[in-house]
C-alpha cells in the first residue's frame, strides 16, 4: 500500500515530466559533431538527465549518444534500458503529437508509450525504491538511449564506453515479459523496368505504410476493376485525373512492422490492386511476385514458423528517383531460426529480370528459457503486483535494446490486450496504466536486488 501512496504522491510530477519529454520532437535528425542523431534526440536526453538529477540520481551523459541516472552502490549493476527517440508522427492525429495532451485520464502524444512513458515510469520506480529505504547493495541504473528506432547505434556506443549490465530489463516490450525476440533483417528492392511516372509512400521502414500515391498514364488500367478491388478490401482511396495521367492515392492503417497484421499496407494494396486491374508493368509484377498481398514472406521462400510464432515481412517505404523505384523491406523471423538458415532459404529468390533485392545487416534472434532466473524473477514481480496468472512470458517480433546488451529482456511497458497505437496516429497511455507500470517496476527492482 505504501508504494501506491508514493505513486499517488508523485503522479502530477510524473505526468509533467512525461509531457515535457513528449514536447521535444526526438525523431532522428541531421547529425552534428555534438548531436550524433540530431538535435531533437540530444535535447530529449539532456532533459531526461536533468529530471534524473532533480530526483537525486547520479547522472552521466555519454557523449550525447546515451546517458544514465543511477542510485545505489556495489559491484553488481541492475540496468533498466529505455529510449527517448521516436518514430515520425505520420498523419491522422486528433491532437498535437508533441504536446502530451491529457484528456479523460489518457495522455496522447508521439512516444508516450514508446518509450518516453516507460522511461519516466522507470525513473519514478527508482525514486520510490529510494524512498522506501530499501538497502541498495547493488547499483540500479536507468540507461537512456537516443537511437533505438533507427539502429540502436546509441546502445552499441554506450556499451563500448560503459560496458554491459549484470541483469536487467528494457521497458520497451510487453508484460509479463518477453523471453524471446525474433531475428531481424532489412533489405531494399530496386527496379527501373517500369511505366510508372512517380510513386511515393511510407514514413519509416519499421512502420506499415499508411499513405501511398502513384502517377500513371490515363487508361492504362481498368478503373472499374481497381474500384472493385478497393471496395472489396475496404480500402480508402482517391483518384485525380490530369490531362494525360492519373494520380491515385491510397490510405492504409499504420502499425509496427513486427505486427503488420494490425495495419493496412497502402503500398501493397495499391500495387496489388493495379495488377488485378490489368496494369501492365514489370515492377508491379515483381512486387506482387515477391511480396504479394500478405506479410508471410512466401514470395521469398520465407513462409516459416516455429512454436513461438511465424515470420513477418513489411514493405514500409517506397520512392522513385531518376526513373528507379526502390523500397524498404523489414523481416522478423522466428526465434529458433538462425541467420545461416535464413540465408539458405532466401537462396536465389532475390532477383530476376524485373527487379532485385539487396539484403542489409542480419540480426540473430534473442532467446532465454522461460524458467531462467532473469525471466522468472521479473515474471514473479509482475504476478505479485497484478495477480495475473493467465498471461505468460512471450516471444515477439519487435527488436529491443535487449539484443544489444547482456542479460536483459524486454519487460513491459505494454499491458496484455491493449493496442496503444505505437508507431501510429493518436498514440496514447492511460494514467492508470502509467501508474501500474511504476508499481511493477518498483517490485522488479526489489526482486532483482535479491538475486
Amino acid at each position: 500500500m505504501e508504494v501506491k501512496k508514493l505513486i499517488d504522491k508523485y503522479e502530477s510530477t510524473m505526468i509533467k515530466y512525461l509531457q515535457d519529454l513528449i514536447a521535444i520532437n526526438s525523431v532522428e535528425g541531421t547529425p552534428t559533431d555534438d548531436a550524433p542523431f540530431g538535435q531533437g534526440p540530444k535535447d530529449a536526453l539532456i532533459l531526461a538527465l536533468k529530471q534524473c538529477e532533480k530526483l537525486g540520481f547520479k547522472t552521466k551523459n555519454v557523449d550525447n549518444y546515451a546517458g544514465y541516472g543511477e542510485i545505489g552502490s556495489g559491484e553488481k549493476l541492475i540496468g533498466i534500458v529505455a529510449h527517448l527517440d521516436v518514430v515520425p508522427v505520420g498523419d491522422g492525429w486528433n491532437t498535437n503529437p508533441f504536446e502530451g495532451v491529457l484528456k479523460d485520464g489518457i495522455i496522447y502524444g508521439r512516444g508516450v508509450s514508446d518509450d518516453k512513458g516507460a522511461a519516466v515510469a522507470s525513473m519514478f520506480a527508482m525514486k520510490i525504491v529510494q524512498d522506501l529505504n530499501i538497502p541498495l547493495t547493488k547499483r540500479v541504473r536507468l540507461i537512456l538511449g537516443t537511437n533505438e528506432e533507427t539502429g540502436s547505434k546509441c546502445l552499441k556506443y554506450y556499451v563500448s564506453k560503459e560496458g554491459h549490465i549484470d541483469y536487467g530489463f528494457t521497458p520497451d516490450g510487453e508484460f509479463p515479459g518477453v523471453h524471446g525476440e525474433k531475428g531481424m533483417f532489412g533489405a531494399t528492392y530496386f527496379s527501373k523496368k517500369t511505366n510508372i511516372i512517380n510513386i511515393k509512400g511510407g514514413s519509416a521502414t519499421n512502420i506499415v505504410c499508411d499513405l501511398c500515391t502513384i502517377e500513371i498514364v490515363k487508361n492504362s488500367y481498368s478503373a472499374k476493376a481497381l474500384e472493385d478491388y478497393f471496395n472489396n478490401n475496404n480500402i480508402d482511396y482517391n483518384v485525380v485525373e490530369k490531362d494525360e495521367t492519373v494520380l491515385i492515392e491510397v490510405r492504409g492503417i499504420a502499425a509496427h512492422a513486427s505486427t503488420p497484421q494490425y495495419g493496412v499496407n497502402a503500398i501493397m494494396h495499391l500495387l496489388v490492386g493495379l495488377k488485378q486491374s490489368g496494369f501492365q508493368d514489370d515492377f508491379v509484377d515483381f512486387y506482387v511476385e515477391k511480396f504479394g498481398s500478405g506479410y508471410d514472406g512466401a514470395g521469398l521462400g520465407l513462409n516459416i514458423e516455429d512454436e513461438y510464432g511465424a515470420l513477418t515481412l513489411n514493405t514500409g517505404v517506397i520512392k522513385m528517383e531518376d526513373g528507379i523505384i526502390s523500397g524498404s523491406i523489414d523481416v522478423r523471423y522466428p526465434v529458433t531460426y538462425t541467420v545461416k538458415k535464413i540465408k539458405e532459404l532466401l537462396n536465389e529468390k532475390l532477383e530476376n529480370e524485373k527487379g532485385y533485392i539487396t539484403v542489409n545487416k542480419m540480426v540473430e534472434p534473442l532467446f532465454f528459457p522461460i524458467d531462467s532466473p532473469l525471466v522468472s524473477t521479473l515474471y514473479e514481480a509482475y504476478k505479485n503486483v497484478t495477480g495475473d496468472l493467465e498471461n505468460k512470458p512471450m516471444t515477439m517480433g519487435g527488436g529491443t535494446y535487449a539484443k544489444g546488451i547482456n542479460n536483459c529482456i524486454a519487460f513491459g511497458c505494454a499491458f496484455p490486450n491493449t493496442n496503444y497505437h505505437i508507431h501510429d496516429a493518436n498514440e496514447f497511455l492511460p494514467i492508470d496504466h502509467f501508474k501500474k507500470q511504476v508499481e511493477i517496476y518498483v517490485e522488479a527492482i526489489i526482486k532483482l536486488l535479491e538475486v
